[in-house]
């Protein structure tokens, strides 16, 4: 477990600096089809400047687009004193409790580190999660908290957007350019846009799947090691997979960060999905529930 929080660290720089590399490339496409080398230059310190801030700013980035409110302990007392207890129980700091209006059973976990995380339910897993179920679902985001996961889920969340904006913006640059430069009318521009409109939201998906799937079968052994009570955990993984439904609000770049799949199911989904199938996480935790 020790050695995953310190991998989990050491993934943190490795995406920082493979993002700032790819909007890198990105910038410099464009500022090759534009004749503009400043354009590159440009693109570089921005992406830069960017990364710093979303390492602050994504987890209430994630919030705002998840719909999450936070609530105190009056708002929801079962669902704060489940986090309260677990909070002491792990020796973590307390950290923010949301809640998300869906009737979709989901839960997740951000922020940049245990001091300033987030962890959040929706009304659909409280209503269908008894005492123990909610206790162990909320011990795999804290273990998440712990494990240091939710660090390495906002920096690839962040990633995820940015790239998104990125790849909009060059499509943008390179029509006007095509309109307005009539001495330039060769196809290079149209496999420029070809490249960066395809490739470069397919590399972000892959940075998103750089969040191993492992994180999710080592939160599973967390939250049944914290609550000494494996069969909560594979009592919540199974009406997870029962009661499982798209959310309202769905966006590919919080995927990651949720206990189950909030996207519509789908072939191309599943192929990129951070999450791994649930029979199998049950399967691992009914395999080794006996050394909890």
């Amino acid at each position: 477990m020790y050695k995953q929080i310190a991998a989990n660290k050491r993934n943190t720089a490795l995406i920082m600096f493979f993002f700032i590399l790819l909007i890198a490339a990105i910038g410099w496409l464009v500022a090759f089809f534009m004749h503009d080398y400043w354009v590159a230059i440009w693109v570089l310190i921005i992406a830069t400047i960017y990364a710093i801030i979303q390492y602050f700013a994504s987890a209430k980035l994630a919030v705002m687009m998840t719909g999450a409110k936070q609530i105190r302990k009056r708002d929801n007392p079962r669902l704060y004193n489940t986090v309260e207890n677990l909070s002491i129980a792990t020796g973590l700091p307390m950290p923010k409790v949301y809640i998300i209006d869906d009737p979709a059973p989901n839960a997740f976990a951000t922020g940049r580190d245990p001091a300033h995380a987030v962890v959040a339910a929706t009304t659909g897993l409280l209503d269908i999660m008894d005492n123990k179920e909610l206790t162990a679902v909320m011990a795999h985001e804290m273990s998440h908290v712990k494990n240091y996961d939710i660090r390495v889920s906002m920096i690839t969340f962040g990633l995820v957007c940015i790239i998104g904006y990125i790849t909009d913006l060059a499509v943008r640059m390179i029509f006007y350019t095509n309109r307005h430069d009539s001495d330039d009318n060769s196809p290079v521009g149209v496999v420029v846009l070809f490249v960066v409109s395809l490739l470069a939201p397919l590399a972000a998906s892959l940075a998103q799947l750089a969040v191993s799937r492992e994180r999710e079968y080592l939160a599973d052994a967390s939250a049944a090691h914290i609550t000494r009570y494996p069969e909560g955990m594979i009592s919540a993984l199974k009406k997870l997979d029962t009661h499982a439904r798209p959310m309202h609000r769905q966006n590919p770049a919080t995927e990651g960060l949720f206990i189950n799949n909030p996207l519509r199911k789908g072939a191309v989904n599943n192929l990129f999905s951070t999450h791994p199938p649930i029979e199998k996480r049950i399967e691992r935790l009914e395999h080794g529930k006996n050394s909890f």
